[in-house]
């Protein structure tokens, strides 16, 4: 038996569990289903913002900035300290627990603005009575469910590129997952991107004691940013010990169990070889819509692999509507969280809005961008 809702929400990160619970106050009958899980196989919303992103990162930027004060710029204050050593375990137990937090916190949200959520991947079955059919596959066995409601917004969100030839194993090549839950301080870092994840991680990576060597494709640094901000940015990096490296062009990654080789030619064309103890890749982020059933209504995707929509978020199908990364503009949660909110308030009949041109960003780097 089929359970009728007036929006269902696929995807509980910044833009869905957001545009739920704006739905759920605006008095429309809300569900949310999102399949991500703790180690424990507990429901873990919040999505790669809360679970693998900006949440996580930045308390290891925190606590990472702290043990590097500790270590050198206290006793500029007259704190004498000895004997300053590291817990790493500890470290990325805190880190753990702040996310957990964030979790359990989305929950008690949905539970007191009267979402319903569903624990499992949600999937389109087709068209029904006065709208969409939604299946849920539950993430631990148990029966699935399936749903029915006028309005569906997509927020799966986006994954991290992988580099052809060189998957990630979250072991030796990395991507942010696994680079906020390196077990021991890598003696040799590399890392491939100098964007945002890139030199956050490489920063907290630094700051614990690894030799970052970060490989960057483009010939500029930071092309977004004023590039007055950028040119003094590269020098406090670098003086910080970071070694960026531009213009590059990567060849073959070999990895063993111990180490990974990258081979890649530098701006003149000169080739070289890195040994690092472990690899991260940061080259950006693809739209999340594997198993979503976008055959089963006739929703296709445009050639990036993103959900086409218009101005107001609107996909091609009537009704059926996509935020976050999973569609055009900047991959950022405030940015997702925003569209949620105008998208809910549409669905109820106001007039949401969202101006593109003042979406402010930032690389928590020591100075902040």
């Amino acid at each position: 038996m089929s359970q009728q809702f007036d929006v269902i929400v696929i995807g509980a990160g910044p833009g869905g569990y957001i545009a739920a619970i704006r739905s759920a106050q605006l008095g429309l009958k809300t569900a949310c289903i999102d399949a991500w899980s703790t180690a424990q196989g507990t429901p873990a919303p919040g999505g790669t913002c809360t679970n693998v992103g900006c949440i996580p990162s930045k308390a290891l930027l925190q606590s990472s900035e702290h043990f590097d004060h500790a270590q050198h710029h206290f006793s500029e204050h007259g704190i004498e300290l000895k004997g300053v050593s590291l817990d790493l375990a500890k470290m990325i137990s805190r880190k753990d627990q702040v996310v957990k937090q964030n979790n359990e916190g989305i929950l008690y949200l949905f539970k007191k603005n009267k979402v319903t959520f569903f624990h499992g991947m949600g999937a389109f079955a087709g068209q029904a009575e006065g709208g969409y059919a939604v299946n849920v596959t539950p993430v631990k066995v148990g029966e699935a469910a399936q749903l029915s409601a006028k309005h569906v917004i997509i927020a799966t969100g986006s994954k991290a590129r992988e580099l052809p030839g060189a998957p990630f194993d979250e072991k030796m090549i990395l991507s942010n997952d696994g680079a906020l839950n390196i077990e021991k301080v890598p003696k040799k870092l590399a890392l491939i991107g100098s964007g945002v994840i890139g030199l956050e991680m490489g920063s907290v990576w630094r700051r614990l004691g690894a030799e970052v060597t970060i490989l960057e494709g483009l010939p500029t640094f930071l092309g977004a940013v004023d590039e007055q901000i950028a040119r003094e940015a590269h020098k406090a990096f670098t003086k910080q010990g970071l070694k960026i490296e531009l213009g590059v062009k990567v060849g073959e990654i070999k990895k063993t169990a111990k180490e990974v080789s990258i081979s890649y030619s530098d701006a003149s064309g000169q080739a070289h070889q890195l040994v690092a103890d472990k690899l991260i890749v940061s080259i950006g982020r693809v739209p999340q819509t594997g198993g979503l059933g976008l055959d089963a209504v006739g929703l296709a995707l445009d050639d990036k692999g993103a959900i086409p929509v218009d101005d107001l978020c609107r996909t091609a199908l009537p009704n059926v509507w996509a935020v976050g990364d999973v569609v055009r503009g900047p991959m950022l949660a405030h940015k997702a969280e925003e569209e949620g909110v105008a998208v809910a308030e549409r669905i109820a009949g106001q007039h949401g809005h969202v101006n593109f041109n003042t979406i402010p960003w930032v690389i928590y780097t020591s100075p902040e961008i």
